[in-house]
C-alpha cells in the first residue's frame, strides 16, 4: 500500500512515525492528515532515508534544485551540491539534469541522498528523442525507469492541455511560457494538434507511481515567468485542471502535491495560495520563490525569499529555492548554499506566523542567548553557524563579550549591568516594617 492508502485504512506506517517524531505530533495526527491528502510523505519504496512530511501544520520544507546540463556535466560537482544543500538544511533535492547519461547521474545522487529526491521526467524524455516524438510510450518508459531507481517525487506537467494552452494563447503575455516542460508540451500540442500524453494517459501514469509510492507533483507548466503575467487565464485554467487531476490521483492511491507560480507581485501571493488550497482540496502547495520583481538578476535569491516568506505565512507548504544564479547560469556550490539559507529564512519567517511547532521556541532561544551575550549558544542556533562564528572572530572584538559595532556602548551589556545592579540593590535594602494597626 502507498502512504495514503495505508492512512485511509487506519494503519500507521514507520514513515508516519518518523514524521510525527520530527514534527512534534502523534502518529495518529500524521496518519489523519495523510489520509485526507493534506500531508504527503514522498518516499519511494526503493529509497532508504528518514521520512519527511510535507503539508498542513508541518514545518515549511525546502527544496534545492541541482543537476547537470548539456553545457556543463560533472557528476562530482553535482554530488558536492547535494551534500552542500543537505548540510545547510535542504529537506529535498531535485535532479534537473539534461544531456547524456542521465540514469547514471540520478543513480549516483540517489545512492547518496539522505533526503527525498525529485525529478522532472520530461527532461530525460526530451534529451533522448526529438520534440516531435513526445509520445505516451516514451513518457511511461522514463517514468517507470525513474520510479524503479528510487525517485521519491516527480514533476509531471499533466495540466498543459489543448484547452489550457488555448486559453493561454488567447491572453497576451509578457514572457510567454517559461517552464521547460510546459514549453515542450505546448509546442508539441500546437504542432501536432494532439493531446498531452501525460493528460491523455493519466491513469497509466498513476498506476506506475502507485506501484512504487512515488508522490505526484503536478507541475505548473503555464506558470508566469514575469510578475506582469501573474494570475492570468492560462495559469488559472491549468490550476483548475490540476484540481481535477488531484482527485483522480488520490482515488488511484497516489499522493499529490501542486506546484505554484514563480513570479508573483506581493499583493497577489496570498490569493494564489488560498486559491490553490481551495481548488486542489488542500493538497500541499510547492512554490518556486515566488519572485516578487523581475529586475534583480544576481540577487534573485533575495527576491525569492521575500516572496517565499509571504507564501509560507499564507499556507504554502514547500518552497523551492532560488539561487543568485537564477536566470543567468547553472548554480555552483556557493550559489546552492546561498539559495538554501535564503529560502530557510523565508520558510522560518512563515512558520512563525503559522504557529508551526518548534519555530517560536527556536526563535526565542536565540533571543535569550543574545540577551545573555552567549556567543557559543548563538553560533549553535544560527542557520549558518560557521559564517556567524567567522564574522565575530574576524572582527576587532574577537574574544570580547561584545561585538565591534557597539563596543563599550553595547545596549545589551548596559541593560544587563543595570538589571544586575537593581537586583543587588533590592537584596541589600532593609525590609520595610509594616505599620501597626490603628
Amino acid at each position: 500500500m502507498t502512504q495514503i492508502e495505508a492512512a485511509r485504512k487506519g494503519s500507521i506506517t514507520q514513515q508516519m512515525v518518523e514524521v510525527a517524531e520530527d514534527e512534534g505530533f502523534t502518529p495518529e495526527e500524521v496518519r489523519d492528515l495523510v489520509a485526507t491528502g493534506e500531508v504527503v510523505i514522498p518516499r519511494n519504496l526503493h529509497h532508504e532515508f528518514r521520512a519527511i512530511g510535507v503539508g498542513r501544520r508541518l514545518r515549511t520544507k525546502i527544496n534545492a534544485n541541482i543537476g547537470a546540463s548539456n553545457f556543463h556535466q560533472l557528476i562530482e560537482e553535482e554530488i558536492e551540491k547535494l551534500y552542500t544543500a543537505v548540510r545547510f538544511g535542504a529537506d529535498s533535492v531535485m535532479d534537473l539534469s539534461t544531456g547524456e547519461d542521465l540514469d547514471r547521474i540520478r543513480a549516483e545522487l540517489l545512492s547518496r541522498s539522505p533526503v527525498m529526491l525529485g525529478t522532472v521526467p520530461i527532461y530525460q524524455v526530451a534529451s533522448e528523442r526529438s520534440i516531435m516524438q513526445l509520445e505516451a510510450e516514451g513518457f511511461l518508459d522514463v517514468i517507470d525507469r525513474q520510479a524503479r531507481q528510487g525517485v521519491d517525487f516527480m514533476t509531471l506537467h499533466c495540466g498543459v492541455t489543448r484547452e489550457t494552452v488555448g486559453r493561454l494563447r488567447g491572453h497576451q503575455r509578457v514572457t510567454g511560457i517559461v517552464s521547460r516542460g510546459g514549453a515542450l508540451l505546448a509546442a508539441w500540442i500546437e504542432r501536432t494538434g494532439g493531446e498531452n500524453p501525460l493528460y491523455a494517459h493519466f491513469d497509466e501514469v498513476c498506476a506506475i507511481l502507485r506501484e512504487h509510492d512515488v508522490t505526484l507533483s503536478l507541475g505548473d507548466g503555464l506558470r508566469p515567468g514575469a510578475t506582469g503575467d501573474a494570475s492570468d487565464r492560462g495559469q488559472i485554467a491549468e490550476l483548475l485542471t490540476l484540481g481535477e487531476l488531484t482527485q483522480r490521483a488520490r482515488a488511484a492511491g497516489v499522493q499529490v502535491m501542486i506546484e505554484g507560480p514563480g513570479h508573483v507581485p506581493l499583493d497577489q501571493i496570498e490569493a494564489n495560495v488560498l486559491l490553490e488550497k481551495r481548488v486542489c482540496a488542500g493538497a500541499p502547495f510547492y512554490v518556486l520563490g515566488p519572485l516578487t520583481c523581475d529586475v534583480a538578476p544576481g540577487y534573485d535569491h533575495i527576491t525569492g525569499a521575500i516572496g517565499g516568506a509571504i507564501a509560507a505565512a499564507a499556507g504554502t507548504d514547500f518552497l523551492c529555492y532560488i539561487t543568485p544564479a537564477e536566470h543567468l547560469r547553472l548554480p555552483d556550490v556557493d550559489d546552492v548554499r546561498e539559495g538554501v539559507i535564503a529560502t530557510r529564512i523565508a520558510a522560518h519567517s512563515g512558520d512563525l506566523v503559522k504557529g508551526v511547532r518548534g519555530a517560536k521556541a527556536w526563535n526565542d532561544q536565540m533571543s535569550r542567548y543574545r540577551k545573555d551575550l552567549n556567543w557559543e549558544g548563538m553560533y549553535a542556533l544560527a542557520m549558518d553557524p560557521d559564517k556567524a562564528r567567522r564574522y565575530k572572530e574576524e572582527s576587532e572584538a574577537a574574544g570580547s563579550n561584545v561585538c565591534s559595532m557597539c563596543g563599550s556602548l553595547c545596549s545589551v551589556n548596559i541593560d544587563n549591568a543595570a538589571l544586575k545592579f537593581a537586583r543587588r540593590r533590592t537584596l541589600q535594602a532593609p525590609p520595610v516594617e509594616a505599620h501597626a494597626a490603628q
